[in-house]
């Protein structure tokens, strides 16, 4: 049986060793042990699709919930100017430098930031500054969640529900 000491020191050695050896992979900016995460160095991985993030966690829940194939960017936030976050303190620079250097050529960006104000005030403006670029830029879809109420629903998701409506 582990002691508390044994059991605080199995910890302690754990977050250290987390703390050394995690990094951030130098091309999507997702966490990873080695330079570039696993997602980036996989060979079955589309390369030309990027979808665009807000953070690590939403990598996650894209990875869970869909069966997605191409590559992330991770921003590493939203922009914000009421709490003085601009592009400049987002991975924007990155994100440029890479679809102008990728090996293949990028032909979609996906913006899946949120759907508030911080992210579609993220997602404008990297639409606007990408599609000069001559990619195609997408967003993800809104609306009402599998097995949500229209009567639980605000105004604005039923607008958008009904404005992105999708022929059956």
């Amino acid at each position: 049986m582990i002691n508390d000491t044994e059991l605080a020191n199995d910890i302690s050695f754990a977050l250290s060793t987390a703390i050394s050896d995690i990094r951030e992979c130098e091309c999507c900016c997702n966490i990873s042990i080695d330079t570039f995460c696993e997602i980036c160095e996989s060979p079955i991985r589309d390369k030309n699709i990027i979808t665009v993030i807000s953070d690590v966690r939403d990598l996650i829940a894209l990875e869970n919930a869909t069966d997605y194939n191409g590559v992330y960017h991770i921003l590493g936030g939203l922009i914000s100017p009421l709490n003085n976050i601009g592009p400049e303190k987002l991975t924007v620079k990155k994100l440029l430098e890479r679809v102008e250097n990728n090996d293949e050529p990028v032909t979609e960006i996906i913006i899946a930031t949120n759907h508030s104000i911080e992210g579609d005030a993220t997602a404008l403006y990297l639409a606007g500054i990408l599609k000069p670029k001559n990619i195609k830029v997408s967003r993800i879809a809104l609306g009402l969640p599998v097995g949500g109420d229209l009567d639980y629903a605000d105004q604005i998701t039923i607008m958008r529900s009904i404005a992105g409506r999708t022929e059956l």
